[in-house]
This record gives C-alpha cells, sequence and structure tokens, in this order.
C-alpha cells in the first residue's frame, strides 16, 4: 500500500502540463479534469494513466511483501475476522451463552479500536506526538503491527475530533454555523460509551451487595456455624422471609436496571458502528 502517487507529484504536473488541485470539491475536480483532457489530451493520459501503470509495475514486489504482512497481521495478530471477549470478562475455556457474549466482546472491540486503531491514528502523521507517547518503530509506517496500546492517545485523538465544527465548511449565514460536525459527534459519542465502559460499568455496585442479600447470607452463615441445625437457605421465621423477600426484590430490580443499561449502550454502539474506522 503506497503513501504516494507518481501522478500527484510535480514532474506529473510537468508532464500533464497543468498542476493538478491538492483539494477541491467535486464539482471542482471535474471542471479540472476537463480543462486538463482539452489543453493536453495526450500528456493527461500518460501523466494520470500511464503512469500509475508503471508505478504499479515497480511497486508490485513491494506492494506484495506489504499484503503478505496485513494477511498475517489481520489472520493471527489482530483477528479482524472475529469478536473477542478480553479473558478479565468471559475467562478462556469457560462456557458463556451467545447471548452472554454480545455485549462483552463488541465493547472489548470498541476498547481495542479506541487504545489501539484511534492512538495509531493520533500519531501516524505527526512525529511529535509520536515523541509524546514513546510509541516504538513497530507501531507506524510499513513495520506497523496492530499490537501497540495508548489509551491516552486514542483519548486525545478523539477530544480532538469531538470539538470539530463546520465553520470551514458553511456560510455564516446558514442557521447551523458552527454546530458540530459528524465526525465530532461520533467522536463524542465513542468516548462516552469507552469512559461507560472502561470506568463507569466496573464501578456499578454489585446487585447482590447494594441490595442486602450478602449481608444477609454472611449473617446466617455466622449463625449456622453456631447452629448445626440452622440452615441458612431456609426462612426460620415470618421475619426472616420477609427479610429475604425484600432483599430479593430489591436484587431484582438492580439487575433489571443494569440490564437494561446494558441493553441501552449496546444499541447506542450499534448505532455508532460506521464511525469506526480509522
Amino acid at each position: 500500500m503506497r503513501n504516494n502517487y507518481w501522478s500527484c507529484s510535480r514532474f506529473a504536473d510537468w508532464l500533464r502540463g497543468t498542476e493538478k488541485l491538492s483539494a477541491a470539491t467535486s464539482g471542482g475536480w471535474r471542471d479540472w479534469r476537463r480543462q486538463a483532457q482539452r489543453a493536453h489530451p495526450v500528456r493527461y493520459w500518460i501523466a494520470e494513466t500511464a503512469l500509475d501503470k508503471i508505478q504499479d509495475i515497480v511497486n508490485w514486489p513491494v506492494d506484495t511483501l506489504y499484503n503478505i504482512k496485513y494477511y498475517i497481521n489481520n489472520r493471527w495478530v489482530s483477528r479482524t475476522h472475529s469478536l473477542t471477549a478480553h479473558p478479565r470478562d468471559i475467562r478462556p475455556g469457560s462456557w458463556s451463552d451467545v447471548g452472554n457474549r454480545f455485549l462483552p466482546c463488541l465493547f472489548n472491540e470498541l476498547v481495542d479500536f479506541v487504545e489501539i486503531e484511534t492512538a495509531w491514528h493520533h500519531i501516524a502523521w505527526d512525529t511529535e506526538a509520536r515523541k509524546k507517547y514513546c510509541s516504538p518503530w513497530w507501531s507506524y509506517g510499513w513495520f506497523r503491527w496492530r499490537v501497540w496500546r495508548c489509551p491516552k492517545a486514542g483519548i486525545e485523538h478523539l477530544e480532538w475530533a469531538a470539538e470539530l465544527d463546520n465553520k470551514g465548511y458553511s456560510n455564516p449565514s446558514d442557521p447551523g454555523y458552527g454546530r458540530p460536525t459528524p465526525q465530532a459527534l461520533a467522536a463524542r459519542e465513542i468516548l462516552d460509551l469507552y469512559h461507560w465502559w472502561k470506568e463507569e460499568r466496573p464501578a456499578r455496585p454489585d446487585p447482590h451487595d447494594a441490595s442486602g442479600w450478602t449481608e444477609l447470607m454472611d449473617r446466617r452463615r455466622r449463625r449456622s456455624q453456631e447452629d448445626d441445625e440452622y440452615s441458612i437457605w431456609e426462612d426460620s421465621s415470618p421475619e426472616e422471609q420477609r427479610e429475604s423477600r425484600r432483599c430479593l426484590k430489591i436484587l431484582n430490580q438492580i439487575e433489571k436496571k443494569y440490564d437494561q443499561e446494558d441493553e441501552r449502550m449496546m444499541i447506542r454502539l450499534i448505532k455508532v458502528r460506521n464511525h469506526l474506522w480509522t
């Protein structure tokens, strides 16, 4: 995969007889192509078509090695053909139903997107950023392998993107002038989802603790150690029955609330999926 095309070089401008635009709208590019072809038809063909064909031939060995490298990377390193869960969320070798795999697999991929892909995007073309984050030589360029992880670089890139607005692309008289771009809105959503999974969700109180069920069971275990005939799983009095029902009711309410929150966040992640690329 080449970074520069010969047809975009100064030599191509000289060969074509018309300087190529650095940036333009689709209409601007259309007008430029028409003008350049009319001015020098043969020279335009040599610069825009023949030069690219020659470059393909010259770069074939390097491009082939690059494709092999990324096949290995995609197949065995980053495994872009699959969704994976962190061992912290699903222990390798343990059984997990399909429905229970969705949430951790999707959000673990989101974490990798922020901390690996977006982090790379933040330093790929910025020498100062590479120095700032002490990125190793294999984290960018031709020798890059998708294993370098830097949460800070990924987060800072998204924070930068989250502040983008359309001032440079719209008229000041436009009602939407100065509003966030679609990229900015997507970056904000990605950051929100990332922080929820990494910080907010792990900090949720355990339902058994918050409901009082853990305390109830601990108290009954202590009593069972003193009384061999006492069972921690059977209510020995109406008071214990009421306490058990109260704790279980609260426990069920908390678990339902957590499940609904997980579902909402998973839906939000699905909706932002088309922005998860670098």
